[in-house]
């Protein structure tokens, strides 16, 4: 279908602004928070929430009723993204689940490449692990990706995973990498770069802790929630990924946002498709976790 109204201004916002592929490190980073500011909306009310520290990281807990603990992690290709980045994204998980968010800083690279993110990953599902028997892992994007191979690791232990539009493929050779490569949000060339910091050299990006989709063994996984947008280079790697956790007899919810840019699940601000998508996936935490 067409692109959604809403988010087609969007664009057309975004093309006054320098390209991605112009911004320095420190430009990418500040861009991504500015943008929450902008786009996210007000932010939610919630029961409480405080500032703590997690195996050594910056983390933020938010507690909206008695429900699961998440561990969110957010997005931003590896290279960005920040507590405040996403702060009003889970507050509004939160709201929308009736549970309890943790955020936490992992460390980005270029500075801590592959597999500082993963380890930090672990370290907070363990820490969550130890605080309640109802723990589930979300995330967009690379935060996602992060999800992903925690729930690897502790498919036995975990309620649920929710991945919204996940990057889970390092080698980038999917049809919508192609198809969506320019003009809709993040580029292909975006999505390249985030990798090529990411994974140092000499790695291969096979391997999947770094791309998940290369995984072996999908059995036994926790019930899984997979977002993905209609124009978004990641769209294909992530419905491959769902179609084999349920070929591996996992439950599976795949959802394919029509009109839907990457990115547009954290501007609740902005669009009325990204209040939804984000009570939809409040929803499956509810009924799963």
């Amino acid at each position: 279908m067409p692109l959604d109204a809403e988010l087609a201004t969007y664009l057309e916002a975004q093309k006054r602004l320098p390209p991605r592929s112009a911004l320095t490190l420190g430009e990418t980073r500040a861009r991504m928070v500015d943008a929450a500011r902008i786009y996210a909306g007000e932010p939610v009310e919630l029961g409480s929430f405080r500032n703590l520290t997690i195996a050594g990281l910056n983390a933020r807990l938010y507690s909206a009723g008695d429900g699961p603990l998440v561990v969110y992690f957010h997005g931003g290709r590896f290279i960005s993204g920040n507590l405040e980045s996403h702060d009003p994204l889970c507050r509004r998980i939160a709201a929308a689940a009736n549970c309890r968010v943790v955020g936490v800083d992992y460390r980005l690279a270029p500075e801590h490449p592959f597999p500082a993110a993963v380890e930090d990953a672990v370290a907070v599902v363990e820490w969550a692990l130890g605080q309640s028997e109802r723990v589930a892992v979300a995330g967009d994007s690379s935060g996602a990706n992060l999800a992903a191979v925690v729930a690897g690791d502790f498919r036995a232990r975990l309620r649920c995973q929710a991945l919204i539009y996940p990057m889970l493929d390092a080698t980038c050779g999917s049809a919508s990498h192609r198809e969506f490569g320019e003009g809709f949000g993040p580029s292909s060339a975006d999505m390249r770069r985030g990798w090529e910091l990411y994974i140092p050299e000499g790695a291969d990006p096979r391997n999947p802790r770094i791309s998940p989709n290369f995984a072996q063994n999908l059995e036994g996984m926790p019930p899984a929630y997979v977002l993905t947008a209609e124009y978004d280079t990641l769209r294909d790697e992530g419905e491959e990924y769902a179609h084999r956790l349920g070929l591996a007899g996992n439950r599976v919810e795949l959802k394919r946002w029509p009109g839907a840019i990457h990115g547009f699940f954290a501007l609740p601000g902005l669009a009325r498709i990204s209040r939804e998508a984000i009570e939809e996936m409040g929803s499956f935490i509810r009924r799963t976790a």
